[in-house]
């Protein structure tokens, strides 16, 4: 495949920036709502050059084993439909953004964006591939779990990741410091919000 529209493909993926991970939510991440105004930065510009824009959420259902009420490690969070479970009032998300659901089943932690679907039913990791992205600018929450797992597996899928470490905050300073790490060495490059005024 040759040429731009088969090689140079690009979104954004905007991981579970949601009410419970936010200050004051059931599983805060420190500062998590400072991702928003980059994101939103960032969502604009991307929605502006026509690329695709993803927002996962975690979208679990109230008895999973993911919580520690059901033996899992997490406090209850973004249960489906609960208020906890939408995206973050600020969060500037556009009309055609296209919504990854994960951890819906009582066994899925739901760590990696590219495991969950669209409201068709449709894995983020085939749309991807549906959509010929070569390019994928990753943000959001937590840098330490479902960014780190959604690049991971983003890298292992052949893409081009991008994290853009102003657009992140982890629940662990030293964990977060970990995942960045762990990216960085899977392959994924580490810039800022600045990148897309650039690419």
């Amino acid at each position: 495949m040759t040429g731009p529209a088969a090689t140079d493909r690009r979104a954004l993926l905007v991981v579970d920036v949601q009410t419970d991970f936010c200050p004051g939510g059931a599983l805060a991440v420190p500062a998590g709502d400072g991702v928003i105004p980059p994101l939103n930065r960032l969502i604009e510009q991307a929605h502006t050059r026509g690329w695709a824009v993803y927002a996962s959420r975690d979208w679990h259902p109230p008895d999973s084993g993911h919580f520690a009420a059901f033996g899992g490690r997490w406090p209850i969070h973004c249960v489906a439909g609960s208020p906890g479970a939408a995206f973050a009032r600020d969060l500037r998300l556009p009309a055609d953004a296209i919504v990854i659901s994960k951890g819906r089943s009582r066994v899925d932690d739901g760590y990696s964006a590219l495991e969950g679907t669209t409201d068709s039913g449709r894995l983020l990791a085939d749309d991807l591939k549906g959509r010929r992205i070569a390019r994928l600018y990753v943000g959001g929450l937590a840098t330490d779990y479902c960014v780190r797992a959604s690049v991971l597996d983003a890298c292992r899928a052949g893409l081009d990741v991008a994290v853009l470490t102003d657009a992140v905050a982890g629940l662990d300073p030293d964990g977060a410091r970990r995942a960045l790490r762990d990216m960085q060495a899977a392959g994924a490059r580490l810039t800022s919000s600045s990148a897309l005024e650039v690419f």
